[in-house]
């Protein structure tokens, strides 16, 4: 591929060293996907002749099916690359050798991952926003049952169960809004930008951002090629995400502990010890727990990587795969799972019950009924502290003081106020255990509708139907968000660059020199 040059062969050494087959063969759907866009424009521009184009198109098909079905194994190459365009050689003869007319591995592999990464995108939304649904139903069924709610891990305030439950389904709301953010700045073509100037030849990008279901192109060359923007902010949002699943996971070891006893896992998501009989363990939960530290190590390595890289590209952005395939296929290995663990919980309401006594949960409710009638908070806290301090040496609950005991601290303590120390007595105006917690009402509803993924794609169109999906039968990239707008250009060239002849001028739209209004 790039032999010309030299007069010796590479150090198998270094040529181990520098390969990126081992992890880059993932993104063999993209690249062939995107070098039959890339082919299809090449023939449509007139860049290369249109029944070449054609066989390239058709070799790189076969060679899409073949390695779906297994047939074709993805080996003996320094990438994934050179791979599809070596064995498309094999099918195709030398019209293979003009395949990479016009682009360059720089933004071949930018694109490649992209592509994969929205595709990503999508099935990590579904999987979290199922995950939500889980949740819901748990809160639902469970709609009535008041638990202990804690701060510093000692009980504080008495809470809903289902309350609880969708301060989870709340950290995914937001965590899929982070995936669409995400997936909105992955959503961009860089390829065209070549090497990191861009190309003399007349391509049409437009056509390209349209076969690939990319709703924009990318306006500078240097930046297309060495943009990794987009999987940092999709790492970062996978590492908060794997946050928020490793604060259930450990709310989940807790809640099955002797000392919580607030759930109780089923044989099916538990395993045992190697030595003690008795025992029965959370382990997936934990696993998901330790695996948020392994994704937030992706992140800081993305980052690593390219803190201080000069423009454009350099080998060092190799780096970036591994991290981004782990991210991924933890986070969805851990919804996955997670949504397993949440099916297979028993609530323990007598567990619970139990642990609603102790704690003076109630004092709080103290406090707040004397400032209501007229008393400083301040002077109200305090009393209310002192009332605690007496039922903890009668060795009492609140609610088991009469009212005339109440009476001797403040004349405005009344039946009433002793009755509102019983956990479950009171409703407040959103939250706790207020009516507005329950999974039904409409606070709690919004996550689920504003998370919704768009339409899936229609029966037919990852054929040849429309200019939003790659033509790959069965194996069509899906495009989110409107239709593509024309594209801006802030450089000289043709992709940004340098080159004299572009028809890209400073913020003129692009006019493509062969058109593109059907591809098949």
């Amino acid at each position: 591929m790039w032999g010309g040059r030299f007069r010796g062969d590479l150090d198998p050494q270094v040529a181990a060293f520098t390969t990126s087959l081992p992890f880059d063969r993932r993104l063999y759907r993209a690249d062939i996907l995107g070098s039959i866009a890339h082919a299809t424009m090449l023939g449509r521009c007139g860049i290369v002749p249109a029944e070449e184009a054609d066989r390239l198109v058709g070799g790189l098909r076969e060679i899409l099916r073949e390695v779906d079905a297994g047939v074709l194994e993805i080996q003996g190459a320094e990438d994934i690359h050179t791979f599809v365009e070596a064995t498309l050689g094999a099918r195709v003869g030398a019209a293979a050798r003009r395949l990479h007319t016009a682009r360059s591995r720089n933004d071949q592999v930018a694109t490649d991952l992209r592509v994969y990464l929205k595709a990503e995108i999508v099935k990590i939304i579904g999987r979290t926003v199922a995950l939500q649904q889980v949740l819901l139903a748990m809160a639902e069924a469970h709609s009535s049952v008041i638990i202990p709610g804690y701060t510093h891990l000692q009980r504080a305030q008495p809470v809903l169960l289902s309350h609880h439950l969708l301060a989870y389904a709340w950290m995914l709301h937001r965590d899929v809004g982070r995936f669409r953010d995400a997936f909105a700045r992955t959503d961009v073509l860089p390829l065209g930008a070549a090497a990191l100037a861009g190309t003399s030849y007349p391509i049409d990008p437009r056509l390209v951002a349209d076969l690939l279901g990319f709703s924009r192109i990318a306006e500078n060359s240097l930046d297309a090629t060495s943009d990794r923007d987009f999987a940092v902010e999709f790492v970062s949002a996978a590492s908060l995400l794997m946050t928020h699943l490793s604060r259930l996971a450990a709310e989940i070891v807790l809640w099955t502990t002797a000392e919580f006893g607030f759930v109780e896992l089923l044989d099916t998501i538990s395993t045992g010890s190697s030595i003690m009989p008795q025992k029965k363990n959370p382990d997936a939960a934990e696993l998901i727990r330790g695996k948020a530290g392994r994704v937030l190590g992706d992140l800081v390595t993305l980052l690593a990587v390219l803190r201080g890289l000069p423009l454009a590209y350099n080998s060092d952005l190799q780096e970036d795969k591994e991290a981004v395939f782990d991210a991924v296929d933890t986070a969805t290995a851990s919804l996955q799972v997670m949504g397993v663990i949440l099916h297979g919980v028993r609530v323990n309401v007598g567990g619970i019950a139990d642990r609603l006594r102790g704690g003076f949960m109630g004092a709080t409710e103290i406090a707040d009924a004397l400032a209501r009638r007229g008393m400083a908070f301040r002077d109200a806290h305090e009393l209310a502290g002192r009332i605690v301090l007496f039922a903890q040496e009668q060795g009492r609950e609140l609610w088991e003081l009469s009212t005339e005991e109440y009476r001797r601290f403040s004349p405005l303590l009344d039946a009433e106020i002793a009755q509102a120390t019983t956990p479950g007595s009171r409703s407040r105006p959103c939250g706790g255990r207020s009516p507005r917690a329950s999974p039904g009402s409409p606070p709690c509803r919004p996550f689920l509708w504003s998370a919704t993924l768009p339409p899936p794609m229609p029966p037919g169109a990852e054929v040849e139907g429309g200019r939003r999906w790659v033509g790959i039968p069965g194996g069509g990239v899906r495009g989110l968000g409107p239709p593509a707008t024309p594209f801006v250009a802030t450089g000289s060239g043709r992709f940004g660059g340098s080159s004299p002849s572009g028809r890209w001028g400073p913020r003129r739209r692009w006019l493509p020199r062969c058109a593109a209004r059907d591809w098949r």
